[in-house]
């Protein structure tokens, strides 16, 4: 039987692809990638550059094509066969990621040529991906005596799967819950494109009535209208305790093992705690500059949110006699003191941002600051009947990348929203290998009287994740290790950040913001209230943004063996942000997929950070023009297309002219004036 995974592909082959081809594409693979690796361990030259460092970035290609396709699809169109293999799968990968960092031949060469790399006549990419090249090792265990290495294993295999699990619990216990609902007054207050959604839902399932999920698109409008109180707490309980119910997708376990192991490993290795270890190689260095960073922030920004907490309590004291505001009651609250305050709601804005007219509408942002072009194609495979397929091209109508845009929750895709791609750009042999960049996201699908309509907070994720999506396409560099999203994971939210500021500017809401029925262009005086509504609860927002940071810290950043409570320890984290009282029946780091599936262990502060770096990037652009040609080609040539090839300190001051100063973002935020 032919597999095509193991036949030469550029675009991913989604329609030949079976289920059971995925391991064996992936033992042959990696069989494959350990001969590269031999090859360059027991090449009989003396070690130097090209043959070494190069050669190992270069090796294991066809393994990174067939395994980016394989987990990309476990994250947006699972099934249990897919999961089941990856668990399979994962602890064999984790095992060659160790056989290359701890085969000895392999270090002692890279260690020659490092220690040779003053006497080297390489340019800066080269001497990054040299220092990258050799910490991978020294980092992770090269250094250690045999049986430490052998315990070294034995961790990452074990990671690996409980990273897995922990993701599919999670997704499992998404789709587990769902509140149907026979009887239309508890819907009342739900807009009807809501309602119509929720009614929708309930015929896929083949009952009568109106279905709400956890689902972000039919979980945030029944929280932020509904006016029944109690489903609004049922909902939001079932929201808050993924992962926590003590059966079998309880995650508790999980979490316990997975700090704990994180921890040994970071010992092992010669680091006090996970966090150590992981900020050695971030811009912020140490735990110490990241608690301090957040606890800076925290102090600017806790008296704000003290008192848009009262303002929101005194509001709904004042309107329907609530004496204590619990988690429900916030976004229902919200919304009304928001739409009293500036006169402005969801409802009113989403009939002009239609879907595909925000897809323009960011594609023309592109356009205007980087020259770029977008054409649809039908003719590329796809892994589902919702992703729609873009060709990339520069002002010169080069080619520049392939573009897959998913943008509608269904069961087999996790929640959320994120950037990927299915295949990296890199020079070799005289040719610029182009990317294949991809954008996941879970928007509010049509109906059957209305398109897919967007919430303003779903058109800033879309430019958002678009952000990474541009620093992917138009990545040039040499080595596939150093380009696109490559980069420090404190560095990497500053393409995605710093594109959300243009959904708050007339000039660019002008391009695409059009009523999706008259064509009417959005009246200015909304895009005012936009505008002024932008620091909101500014206060409030931030402290809870830091208590994630503070929470994801506090599991990574000490040394966990001694915990027992997962709740316990997680109200101890959260202990300095709480405004609102604590309800026992929810737990976070249950479904804290960021850092215990995803990669923002010890990093989850990165987006805080970043802002720092985009509301400095954005006051630049502001201050010339936010079309101006000058600064976004300098943002494209020293930030979106170098990678990881310089310090991003240096690419960011090479941009800016200077450091970035968290004024930008205190300003911008309207926390100023609380500081």
């Amino acid at each position: 039987m032919k597999n095509p995974l193991l036949e030469p592909f550029d675009m991913a082959p989604f329609s030949q692809i079976k289920n059971e081809h995925f391991k064996p594409a992936i033992e042959e693979s990696i069989s494959l990638a350990k001969a590269e690796i031999e090859a360059i361990a027991n090449n009989k030259e003396a070690p130097n550059f090209q043959n070494t460092i190069a050669a190992l970035d270069y090796a294991g290609y066809q393994l990174d094509r067939v395994t980016s396709v394989f987990f990309n699809l476990n994250s947006a169109e699972t099934n249990e066969h897919i999961q089941k293999i990856a668990q399979e799968v994962s602890p064999l990968l984790s095992a060659f990621q160790n056989d290359i960092t701890l085969n000895e031949g392999l270090f002692k060469r890279v260690k020659t040529v490092y220690e040779q790399k003053n006497s080297l006549d390489l340019n800066g990419e080269q001497q990054q991906l040299l220092d990258k090249r050799y910490k991978a090792f020294s980092r992770n265990g090269a250094n250690l005596p045999e049986d430490k290495k052998e315990r070294l294993r034995e961790i990452d295999a074990e990671l690996a799967k409980l990273k897995l699990t922990f993701g599919e619990n999670v997704l499992a216990e998404t789709n587990k819950f769902q509140m149907h609902l026979t009887d239309e007054s508890d819907l009342a207050g739900l807009p009807e494109g809501a309602k119509e959604a929720a009614a929708q839902l309930a015929k896929t399932k083949e009952l009568d009535g109106w279905l709400i999920t956890l689902d972000y698109p039919s979980y945030i409008p029944f929280m932020k209208y509904a006016e029944n109180r109690e489903l609004r707490k049922k909902l939001s309980l079932a929201f808050g305790s993924k992962g926590f119910h003590g059966d079998e997708l309880d995650n508790q376990k999980n979490v316990l093992k997975i700090a704990k192991l994180r921890f040994e490993r970071a010992q092992l290795l010669g680091y006090a705690t996970h966090a150590h270890y992981v900020l050695e190689e971030r811009m912020a260095e140490t735990p110490e500059k990241v608690n301090n960073f957040l606890q800076e922030l925290l102090t600017k920004a806790k008296p704000a949110a003290e008192a848009d907490f009262k303002q929101l309590q005194d509001f709904a004291k004042e309107i329907d006699g609530i004496d204590q505001l619990q988690k429900w009651d916030s976004a229902f609250y919200s919304e009304k003191l928001k739409q009293k305050l500036f006169d402005l709601d969801d409802e009113t804005l989403k009939p002009y941002f239609k879907l595909e007219n925000v897809i323009d509408g960011v594609f023309k942002v592109a356009e205007k600051l980087f020259g770029l072009s977008f054409k649809e194609v039908t003719n590329i495979d796809k892994y589902h009947e919702d992703v729609k397929t873009f060709e990339v091209y520069d002002a010169n109508g080069d080619f520049l990348s392939l573009f897959y845009a998913d943008f509608h929750p269904r069961p087999g895709k996790r929640g959320g929203a994120w950037m990927t791609s299915f295949k990296s750009q890199f020079r070799k042999d005289g040719k610029n290998v182009r990317p294949h960049v991809s954008n996941v996201c879970n928007f509010t699908p049509s109906t059957a009287s209305k398109p897919s309509l967007l919430t303003f907070n779903e058109v800033t994720t879309l430019f958002h994740e678009f952000g990474h999506g541009l620093h992917g396409m138009l990545a040039d560099t040499t080595y596939p290790s150093l380009s696109g999203t490559s980069v420090y994971w404190d560095f990497v939210e500053l393409p995605s950040q710093v594109l959300e500021n243009w959904c708050y500017e007339k000039e660019a809401l002008e391009l695409f913001a059009h009523h999706y029925e008259t064509g009417e262009l959005i009246p200015m005086e909304l895009v005012q209230k936009i505008k002024d509504s932008a620091t909101f609860q500014e206060g409030m927002q931030t402290v809870r943004q830091l208590s994630f940071g503070l929470l994801d810290m506090a599991w990574h950043g000490q040394d966990p063996t001694h915990i027992t409570n997962v709740k316990s320890f997680e109200s101890k984290a959260f202990a300095g942000t709480q405004l609102y009282p604590e309800t026992p029946e929810t737990c976070m780091s249950t479904s804290f997929s960021h850092i215990f599936q995803g990669g923002y262990a010890s990093g989850y502060y990165s987006y805080k950070w970043a802002e720092v770096l985009d509301a400095d990037a954005f006051a630049y652009f502001k201050e010339k023009g936010i079309f101006n040609k000058e600064v976004a080609t300098k943002f494209k040539d020293y930030v979106l297309s170098k990678g990881g090839t310089a310090n991003p300190m240096e690419l960011y001051k090479k941009f800016r002219g200077a450091e970035p100063k968290i004024e930008a973002l205190l300003e911008r935020a309207g926390l100023l004036k609380s500081a």
